[in-house]
């Protein structure tokens, strides 16, 4: 018999059972990193998180899971729902709290149907909507699910995707001038003049790895971190035992590029690594130098990806400077369940329509390739 079991900490899950059911690489999927979150302080019910994961389970035996969340707000997400919020309040209707099945604070692509086979997965997509409905939700969201788990996602939920920007090696470069002599004359010139810049101004760079960073250094980048979301009027949710937490618990995946200055530190960026990807999370500096966010964030996180034999290096949401510096559009894909039939039926039409924006967008960025192969002979990426 089916039974599904809602979590309200992953403590509540073994760690070995959570790992096995997604099979990824992708280190946000990572029991220890979802846990983390919740030990060390950066999910807060008054921030509108509240976890809240759900283990459905075939007698005792668990053949899928999700990452959840029951928000009181839009924060933190990157798929903007504010204005379906707005609607349902016109008419009088609670939006909040809804379902997000996600991770928090992080718009990277990764598994979010855990599940040991594909009908497994339709069971906890099925289980996910009566679980809402039994709730009074207002709706489930599952954002930057792979295209692979969109199979399991019925018709009556709403289609919404978006653009990002990664770099892919599919020609085998393996050093930075290779991957330079792929771009066009004017792209090349660019950015070795940014990198000479910060050369001149006095920059060494150091890149460490959780086993060689010691607290100096974490304790430097997460200052970085939290000037970089305070210079933006947002309020730092991560911390600074959290930032500790990943140094011991995935010391090899963890990657600090610190920037040094006369002997000081004075500006940081930090990755994490799965599987054959580099993913580019946050930044700081304490002076704001000509070049040195593109060196940190950037060059040298491809730098990482040549040294390393990693395929894909992605660096955020969002950015369309990042086209000129070699990164290419790639699709994002959420779905959504509105349990109100009316108000997904009146926004089924908008979200069509912002699908072909967004479709539309990419196939105009792919025109203007940076590189000087042809666009007819690179591959198609979704």
């Amino acid at each position: 018999m089916l039974k599904l079991r809602l979590l309200h900490s992953l403590a509540e899950i073994p760690e070995h059972l959570w790992n096995s059911l997604h099979g990824s690489d992708n280190p946000f999927l990572a029991h220890s990193f979802l846990f983390g979150l919740e030990q060390h302080g950066c999910l807060k019910p008054r921030w509108g998180w509240t976890p809240l994961h759900a283990a459905l389970f075939d007698g005792d035996r668990l053949i899928a899971a999700a990452p959840g969340y029951l928000k009181s707000n839009s924060h933190g997400e990157f798929v903007f729902d504010h204005a379906w919020a707005h609607a349902y309040a016109r008419y009088g209707l609670d939006y909040y709290p809804k379902w997000l099945i996600g991770v928090p604070y992080t718009p990277v692509t990764g598994p979010r149907l855990l599940a040991c086979d594909d009908h497994a997965r339709r069971q906890l997509v099925a289980a996910l909507q009566t679980e809402s409905s039994n709730r009074g939700l207002s709706s489930v969201h599952i954002n930057f699910l792979p295209e692979v788990e969109t199979a399991a996602i019925p018709d009556r939920w709403l289609v919404r995707g978006d653009v990002q920007f990664h770099w892919r090696n599919d020609a085998g470069w393996r050093t930075f001038a290779d991957f330079l002599g792929a771009l066009d004359s004017k792209k090349r010139k660019n950015i070795r003049q940014e990198r000479e810049q910060v050369r001149r101004a006095g920059i060494t760079i150091r890149t460490v790895n959780g086993h060689g960073a010691n607290d100096d250094d974490l304790v430097a980048m997460y200052s970085f971190y939290c000037a970089t979301f305070s210079e933006k009027g947002n309020h730092p949710a991560l911390t600074l035992d959290f930032f500790r937490h990943l140094a011991r618990s995935v010391p090899a995946g963890l990657i600090l590029v610190l920037a040094e200055k006369n002997g000081r530190t004075i500006a940081g960026a930090m990755f994490l690594r799965g599987g054959d990807t580099l993913y580019g999370r946050y930044w700081g500096t304490e002076e704001n130098l000509p070049g040195l966010h593109f060196e940190c964030c950037y060059y040298q996180g491809i730098e990482i990806c040549l040294r390393d034999g990693l395929t894909v290096f992605e660096p955020g949401a969002q950015g369309e400077h990042k086209i000129a510096r070699g990164f290419l559009p790639v699709l994002t894909h959420s779905r959504h369940y509105l349990a109100d039939e009316r108000f997904s039926e009146a926004l089924r039409p908008w979200c069509a329509e912002e699908k072909a924006s967004v479709l539309r967008y990419r196939d105009l960025v792919m025109r203007h390739s940076p590189y000087r192969e042809p666009l007819a002979d690179r591959p198609a990426r979704s």
